[in-house]
């Protein structure tokens, strides 16, 4: 692999010779405005499933905008016909390549709920229409572009490229697929947040290199024949110890940036079959974001189970999931390889965070903040929905098993200075229509990580924990708020902003350690409801999700009404929990409905977990194996909720209210052997049989004083194009 190319910031490159033709108004999306802006061609033409809106919540402005910055001409193709080549072709041949994203969301997750039913509707298209976009988008859209300029380099981004970029199960198809990269003939693939790759590539591609030999940047996925010569391979294919003869080193130790006797004599260790006392290390190194995949430990690449292998063999899936998530860290992660066929898939080490000041200079870019004007009045509901909303970071370290931010942007915080933060509020004020001083969301994947980071470099450059939170919160973790705090009040103090509210997800397990960060919360950025996300309230599928147990939620919970009683304000929490999540049982959901009558709480949404490509809890649903810990044909065994029946009990017990669920939930009772929970006492869950009970309104059944117990908002589908959560907690981005 080359070495030779040297790392530049993000905005350090050469500017490419186009930038003499300046920023467009909008990146372009037919030969008319191409003609207007002087273009012959596009240097650069992207492909998304989304509409094109302006904004740096959608992927596909972020990447254009920041490749213009570096002097391309970026066209836009979005939501094309893909039943034929004739929308691909319309912007001509691309000068350089083709950028191919399926959009904000997997395009899976976008059509189909939890139950594989189809939705109606697509909050990223004008007048949210449905249908218009393929099933598996990336694929389709690639093979577009491959028949209209066979020659052309395709390069995968997005989140369904970032989710599928090794062999994954497919809830759809109730099988494990092939990486993505096969089946989109693309030529390489970028994972994470891709800003930093696609800028390099970008370049190195203007030189004439040729993309099929860029293999050395960070984030990215490519086929190759061979491991190259100077690199060690760590071999992992399999779960069983290896000989002796083989030296070997085992892929679940906690490997730091050791010298080769150290390194030689842990692995030593850990043939000996001393393997417990090989986790327990206290080197520490500074952490080091080597430019290139191949510096000093960087020449190591642990090999997967194959595809074919992991297809067949579910403790092995499980295996390969648990060694791909113990390799995300930026500091230490090795690269991975996985065989299909007779071809390796490679999947360098994760992107670089972001600087501040680079993220800065992202989010600084030309967005005008807008749709296209393509697209005249109609209304594109993720963007009216996060139009006024501010994204502060990225990242995080919560490491929810259902969740797919951190295989996306990872568990190190990305952030915007606040000085970035307010002159994009201020934009907002003065630029976008309709502003009447609500800054309707200040946060990111969630509320409260805004510059929360370990309280040590070199511990921060050698940690494989999978998250910083779980099982309790690391000691090692800074939990101070002040920034937030003052980033609220900053943003509160500009002329014109009436009101700041806080919609992304809160961490309460982190917020409860600042009191002062909730008291300003509670205080000022509390719209009449707060959502927060508990998930459940038994310790099984707790434990399998990677989340707090109760405790946590009922400090807060005290903390959120002591202070809005001090601030004289009539608020309530909103919790949301998760219906047939793995390893939960019926007791479990059982003892969960109880929890929410006991509380007066009734829910209007159910949220059922929904299998998102490469997740741990997917890995769980698929296998029936744990992967957050050490994998074996004997290892732990975790039960799923796939019967459909016992799919629909479980969403039934998260509304025990609604009449429609009695009979099904009267049934349920009976065969568990708790009919005395079926009455009318307080203590019973739902009543005894009443005629035509299926025809009654269930807003007779809501208490008179709804407000207290419902939140409105909640009948609206509730979508946030950046880090957004979809049903069933498959979270995108």
């Amino acid at each position: 692999m080359s070495r030779a190319h040297k790392h530049l910031a993000l905005f350090e490159y050469p500017q490419y010779w186009a930038e003499c033709y300046g920023y467009s108004p909008f990146l372009p999306m037919s030969r008319a405005e191409m003609d207007e802006l002087g273009w012959d061609s596009c240097d650069i033409i992207i492909v998304t499933g989304d509409a094109y809106v302006d904004h740096p919540s959608f992927g596909m402005a972020v990447i254009g905008r920041l490749l213009e910055a570096q002097g391309f001409r970026v066209g836009i193709i979005a939501q094309p016909d893909w039943k034929s080549t004739t929308d691909f072709e319309a912007l001509g041949k691309p000068n350089l390549f083709f950028g191919v994203t399926a959009g904000n969301m997997d395009s899976m997750i976008n059509r189909y709920t939890a139950d594989r039913r189809s939705r109606s509707d697509d909050a990223y298209t004008p007048s949210a229409l449905g249908g218009k976009r393929p099933d598996r988008a990336s694929v389709v859209y690639s093979q577009r572009c491959r028949e209209a300029f066979l020659e052309t380099p395709i390069i995968l981004g997005g989140i369904e490229a970032s989710l599928r970029r090794i062999a994954h199960f497919d809830y759809w198809q109730e099988s494990v697929r092939r990486s993505i990269l096969f089946d989109a003939v693309a030529d390489i693939l970028l994972y994470g947040n891709a800003e930093r790759a696609i800028v390099e590539i970008a370049h190195r591609i203007s030189r004439g290199e040729d993309v099929k030999k860029i293999t050395n940047v960070r984030g990215t996925v490519f086929k190759r024949k061979d491991t190259p010569k100077g690199w060690h391979e760590i071999d992992a294919s399999r779960v069983d110890q290896p000989g002796k003869i083989d030296r070997i080193i085992n892929p679940y130790v906690n490997t730091r940036e050791l010298d080769e006797c150290e390194l030689e004599q842990r692995n030593a260790q850990w043939l000996a079959g001393d393997e417990k006392r090989l986790e327990v290390s206290t080197i520490e190194k500074p952490m080091k974001f080597h430019p290139r995949a191949g510096l000093g430990r960087d020449s190591t690449v642990i090999r997967l189970p194959s595809f074919e292998k992991v297809r067949n063999d579910k403790v092995l899936y499980a295996h390969a999931n648990r060694v791909l998530h113990l390799e995300t860290n930026p500091g230490n992660a090795r690269a991975l390889v996985q065989k299909h066929e007779n071809t390796d898939l490679w999947l360098n080490p994760p992107p670089i965070p972001l600087t501040t000041e680079e993220l800065d200079g992202v989010f600084d870019l030309q967005y005008t903040r807008k749709p296209h004007p393509a697209y005249g009045e109609q209304k594109i509901p993720a963007y009216e929905m996060i139009r006024f909303s501010v994204n502060i970071m990225r990242g995080c370290f919560g490491g929810c098993t259902f969740c797919s931010i951190t295989e996306h942007e990872g568990r190190i915080i990305q952030n915007r200075s606040q000085e970035s933060i307010v002159k994009e509020v201020k934009a907002i004020r003065d630029q976008t229509p309709g502003f009447t001083g609500i800054v309707s969301d200040l946060g990111g994947p969630t509320a409260n990580m805004y510059r929360l980071a370990c309280k040590s470099e070199k511990i921060e450059s050698s940690c494989r924990k999978l998250s910083c939170v779980y099982p309790g919160i690391c000691k090692n973790l800074n939990t101070d708020h002040r920034f937030l705090t003052q980033l609220y009040r900053a943003v509160r103090d500009i002329k014109g902003v009436k009101k700041v509210l806080i919609s992304s997800g809160l961490r309460y397990d982190l917020a409860i350690q600042d009191p002062e960060y909730v008291a300003e919360l509670v205080t000022h950025h509390v719209g009449g409801y707060l959502k927060i996300a508990p998930e459940h309230t038994e310790q099984g599928p707790l434990s399998k999700m990677m989340k707090p147990g109760m405790g946590a939620y009922d400090t807060f919970k005290e903390m959120f009404e002591r202070i809005s009683k001090e601030a004289g304000k009539e608020q309530y929490l909103i919790p949301y929990f998760i219906a047939a999540h793995p390893g939960t049982t019926n007791e479990d959901m059982l003892n969960l409905a109880l929890w929410l009558k006991k509380n007066d709480f009734r829910a209007d949404q159910v949220q059922a977990f929904y299998p998102s490509p490469m997740a741990s809890a997917t890995a769980m649903y698929h296998t029936g194996k744990n992967p957050l810990r050490k994998v074996g044909y004997k290892s732990e065994k975790v039960d799923s909720v796939k019967d459909p029946e016992q799919r629909r009990l479980h969403k039934a017990l998260l509304r025990y209210h609604d009449p429609a669920n009695w009979a099904l939930i009267r049934k349920a009772l009976k065969s568990m052997g708790r009919a005395e929970l079926i009455g009318e006492g307080k203590g019973q869950l739902i009543p005894e049989y009443k005629p035509n009970e299926q025809d009654q309104s269930y807003q007779g059944h809501r208490r008179k004083n709804s407000a207290k117990f419902q939140n409105k908002r909640q009948t609206k589908k509730t979508i946030r194009t950046r880090h957004t959560r979809s049903e069933g907690k498959g979270y995108q981005s």
